[in-house]
């Protein structure tokens, strides 16, 4: 189905506005490029000079040109061991922005009843901090290890396994509506690259924000400029 631009630089698909976020019950967000500014761990290989060869293999990931998204992670995190563990605090502070509208958007969320997830194929190091930042209700992301103050190139085991990526996503935002109690036409998905779209074709709505083609493409709503509140143009109280 084709996207209709509704105003200069929105774009929806498969519905007439203006819909009411109160119909809704759930909201999840992926954080990097979505909720912030930067790709994490692109800014910490940055710190280790290799910026450019692991921002290649993300952005491919992300258009969806790299078919297993785990093992490029995997690839990506080995360039990161020995990276001092206070360079993710540098990344943090000097670097990392919430988006334009995020904190608006989320606002207009939370006083219409939606519980808030970030589902994150980053790390916990930002992913808590963003969760307490935007007063979201859940989160789930990756856990780097550490020893001796220093990256090891690997992710933590939890017990629900050791990479979130597209499918990690959607069965969280599966398993939160069931805890809810809600359907998934309840629930919306927020996310702008290729993993995001398992969980996006999963919810009722979703919403592409400065995304890659692939998730233009296939998004109920298309934000490509301006801040993420934009979604409130359609998406109303």
């Amino acid at each position: 189905m084709s996207a209709t631009e509704f105003a200069p630089g929105l774009f929806i698909r498969g519905f007439e506005p203006p819909l009411h976020l109160s119909d809704y019950r759930l909201i999840a967000f992926d954080m990097d490029s979505t909720l912030i500014n930067i790709e994490c761990i692109d800014e910490i290989a940055d710190v280790a000079g290799r910026k450019a060869e692991v921002a290649l293999i993300t952005e491919a990931a992300m258009r969806g040109e790299i078919a297993d998204y785990k093992e490029s992670l995997r690839h990506r995190l080995a360039m990161l061991q020995g990276v001092r563990e206070s360079a993710l605090q540098e990344v943090y502070e000097q670097r990392l922005r919430i988006n334009p509208g995020v904190e608006r958007f989320v606002a207009a969320c939370r006083n219409a009843g939606l519980k808030t997830l970030l589902v994150s194929g980053g790390f916990t190091f930002f992913s808590e901090r963003i969760r307490h930042r935007l007063r979201l209700d859940f989160a789930r992301a990756n856990t780097l290890g550490v020893t001796n103050g220093a990256l090891t190139g690997s992710l933590v085991e939890r017990p629900w396994g050791d990479i979130c990526d597209g499918n990690e996503k959607r069965r969280v935002v599966m398993e939160v509506c069931e805890l809810m109690g809600i359907d998934p036409a309840q629930a919306i998905a927020v996310g702008d690259g290729a993993n995001d779209l398992p969980m996006m074709l999963f919810t009722g709505l979703s919403i592409a924000y400065h995304g890659k083609p692939a998730v233009r493409e296939r998004a109920s709503i298309s934000i490509e400029s301006g801040g993420m509140d934009r979604a409130l143009e359609v998406l109303h109280a």
